[in-house]
């Protein structure tokens, strides 16, 4: 991210805030920019009598200004980082007073995660005047893979679309699970690799040919053996292949599908664009499209909608999941 960058580069050039207010529902850029100014602002030597890490749940805001408001011994600044400040959140506009006029030789850093400041209320427009305030939003699903891919770029590897998929599909959304697998596999991977589905079988244990991309692939080519082959192997591995994931999945890829139908411009890189997903994968649509008439997927995002109610109870006679879901893939494809 940009934002991040250009902080990162800010403090390296001397250009410290004395306040950062780091918020947001993504939690992985507030613990990277966190992380980089409690290593890198202070010498060793300066840490022991000028670094301070606070948690939100044991003080006040008024404990964390009358901290913010000394001054460093020996030492040019003082570095107060204050996790979880999420938790002071009720008293957050108590802090307004000390934004107004915060302590030149104090780095007071707010790790606000999983909320935001409200931009009308004073507090932000102080910080905001005096300080930095980074907002870091959730990633979508389609957003992921690129992050994914960037990342691995910054460190010399490159990444399979199949593969990236495989991670999101198997991790969701957390950038920090996800960035923590990479790491392993960047361990034993040498610089310059693809990383490819048989890497993220090997080492992460995902199987490249029983998962949910597979079942959607094999279902828009109704490709019966290849269909059941899954559904048993899910049947046998329900907690790695919970129902509600490959229903979302395969919802997602149906209304993505009836986009495609509506398209007046099928090439691959502005249906990409239209349908938001890596041009590598227009090839399944293009022959689930052939499948699957646009009066069929609507009929099948019906059928997934009343499997997701069963899945809940509802109308089911508690059945299965693995039940479930073979029923519903038997009337997807027939």
């Amino acid at each position: 991210m940009s934002d991040v960058a250009k902080i990162v580069s800010d403090i390296k050039s001397g250009n410290i805030k004395p306040i950062y207010f780091l918020m947001g529902e993504e939690p992985y850029y507030i613990d990277k920019i966190s992380e980089f100014i409690e290593n890198n602002i202070l010498s060793e030597e300066e840490k022991g009598f000028n670094q301070m890490v606070l948690y939100g749940r044991d003080v006040t805001i008024e404990d964390v200004v009358d901290n913010a408001k000394r001054f460093p011994m020996m030492a040019e600044k003082q570095v107060i980082i204050v996790k979880e400040a999420q938790d002071l959140s009720r008293t957050i506009d108590n802090l307004n007073v000390y934004a107004l006029n915060p302590q030149p030789s104090t780095v007071l850093v707010l790790c606000y995660k999983y909320k935001k400041l409200d931009k009308r209320k004073a507090v932000y427009k102080s910080i905001k005047k005096n300080g930095e305030i980074f907002e870091s939003p959730k990633l979508y699903d389609n957003q992921v893979p690129e992050w994914i891919k960037r990342v691995l770029a910054g460190k010399n590897y490159q990444i399979e679309p199949k593969a990236s998929l495989m991670l999101v599909e198997f991790l969701g959304t957390n950038l920090s699970k996800i960035s923590n697998e990479l790491d392993k596999l960047l361990v034993v991977l040498p610089a310059g690799s693809t990383i490819t589905a048989k890497d993220i079988e090997d080492n992460i244990g995902i199987s490249k040919d029983y998962n949910n991309f597979e079942l959607r692939k094999a279902v828009g080519e109704r490709n019966v053996l290849k269909v059941n082959q899954i559904i048993n192997y899910f049947g046998q591995n329900q907690k790695a292949n919970p129902m509600i994931m490959t229903i979302s999945l395969l919802n997602s890829f149906f209304t993505q599908l009836l986009i495609f139908h509506s398209l007046q411009d099928k090439s691959k890189n502005s249906a990409a664009r239209a349908l938001k997903v890596n041009p590598y994968f227009i090839g399944d649509y293009v022959t689930a499209a052939k499948n699957y008439p646009m009066r069929k997927v609507s009929q099948v995002i019906g059928l997934l909608r009343e499997a997701d109610l069963k899945t809940k109870g509802l109308g089911a006679n508690a059945l299965p999941a693995k039940d479930i879901l073979k029923e519903l893939l038997f009337k997807i494809i027939h």
